[in-house]
């Protein structure tokens, strides 16, 4: 179902543009800004190239089916780096708000480059560590993707999810045992419901997983 283009970039197929639909064309521009400065950035490594679209934005697609539903929702990505999994997001459901969350200058920038290329109007780039951000700054739901194991993950996330909101972290093969390892975290911050979500892929054979928990009212 793909074509593979000087060997290194991975042209998606038809199931993947139908997958995406209207934001097709925007999540393309978005690929082709990570295939040209994404290296050079350090935003991915060179072997990431063959797989950006498997691997990487499809991977974090997976998360939207999860995203809430409603009025008043706002969505906080951190530790956003490269964008992912907050901006493929955002391209994927521009009536949410997104604040992306990155303590790194640079990748800030890059952020910000990619919010005004894309014209990402639903997106603030937020330069700061969440645990930084003010006390009562609260999100409907609060993804991340690679940036800590679920304990420690819960102990940076988990403050900044509202009441009745949730946390959404895309994890690899070790979820099950990340799962099992934080339940004294997840307690002692008020996540309930925590469970795996499994999404296969529209690309390969590859699933991805989402950890997700419920913040107690």
């Amino acid at each position: 179902m793909s074509a593979v283009v000087d060997s290194e970039v991975t042209v998606p197929g038809e199931n993947v543009k139908d997958f995406f639909g209207s934001s097709f064309a925007t999540m393309s521009r978005y690929a082709e800004m990570l295939v040209e400065q994404g290296e050079l950035r350090g935003l991915l490594g060179p072997r990431e190239l063959p797989r950006l679209w498997s691997r990487h934005l499809l991977n974090c697609a997976a998360a939207e089916k999860f995203l809430p539903l409603g009025r008043n929702v706002t969505v906080a990505d951190v530790g956003s780096g490269a964008g992912l999994p907050g901006v493929v997001l955002a391209i994927m459901r521009p009536d949410l708000p997104f604040y992306l969350i990155e303590p790194l200058a640079r990748r800030s920038k890059w952020l910000e480059e990619v919010q005004q290329e894309l014209k990402l109007k639903n997106v603030e780039v937020l330069r700061s560590r969440s645990q930084d951000l003010p006390p009562n700054q609260k999100f409907t739901a609060v993804t991340s993707r690679a940036v800590a194991n679920l304990q420690k993950l819960v102990r940076i996330s988990g403050r900044l999810v509202a009441p009745g909101g949730r946390m959404l972290a895309i994890k690899g093969e070790r979820a099950p045992l990340e799962l099992a390892a934080a339940q004294e975290e997840l307690v002692a911050a008020r996540l309930e419901e925590a469970h795996i979500e499994e999404v296969p892929s529209v690309m390969d054979d590859s699933v991805t997983r989402v950890i997700m928990a419920i913040k107690r009212q």
